[in-house]
């Protein structure tokens, strides 16, 4: 807490965050603007990571703060920010785009996108929990490359509802009959 402290009487300086796209874009733009209203001396770095590498750079110092989903490590000290649900995201002629909530099952049934980087994230932990294996035919960290490839047929994702907001691309976002979320602290 320390270090929350000595950002409150910081008049010039820089304040580094590590943060997820999300966040990054949806978040971090109206905080910082609100700021600067009242510390226009102080910048800013936005780090750019997955969950483990923000952890790993607020322990070691390299970020003064920042954003990761729970569990998080038992040593962070953490605030509650959100809880972002996990929709599954599929092109506009998808044969389930008029379903009301998608059915867990179906996740099998077209290839699948995957949103995760080294460690697992919450949308593995969705096929652990619910005991499927869906045919993964892409991997990445870089949610928008996963929109590209729905909106162009290459199968279906989950993604964080956050980061379907303001999006260019033609994808339907839909809930799984079973919700799923994550809590971003």
């Amino acid at each position: 807490m320390t270090q929350i402290e000595d950002l409150h009487d910081m008049q010039t300086g820089m304040i580094r965050i590590g943060t997820f796209s999300s966040v990054a874009t949806h978040w971090l733009p109206n905080i910082i603007r609100i700021f600067k209203k009242d510390y226009p001396k102080i910048d800013f770095e936005l780090l750019l990571g997955d969950y483990t590498e923000i952890e790993s750079w607020i322990l070691n110092g390299r970020v003064d703060l920042g954003f990761v989903r729970l569990p998080s490590k038992p040593e962070l000290d953490t605030i509650f920010v959100e809880q972002d649900r996990l929709l599954v995201v599929m092109p506009l002629n998808h044969p389930l785009a008029n379903c009301e909530k998608f059915p867990i099952n179906d996740l099998l049934n077209s290839p699948f996108m995957l949103l995760e980087k080294g460690a697992k994230a919450e949308i593995s932990e969705i096929f652990e929990m619910h005991h499927i294996s869906p045919q993964v035919n892409f991997t990445t960290w870089d949610d928008y490359a996963i929109m590209s490839m729905v909106e162009n047929g290459l199968g279906i994702s989950i993604l964080p509802e956050l980061i379907l907001k303001r999006i260019p691309h033609k994808i339907i976002a839909k809930e799984l009959e079973i919700p799923a979320f994550r809590d971003i602290v």
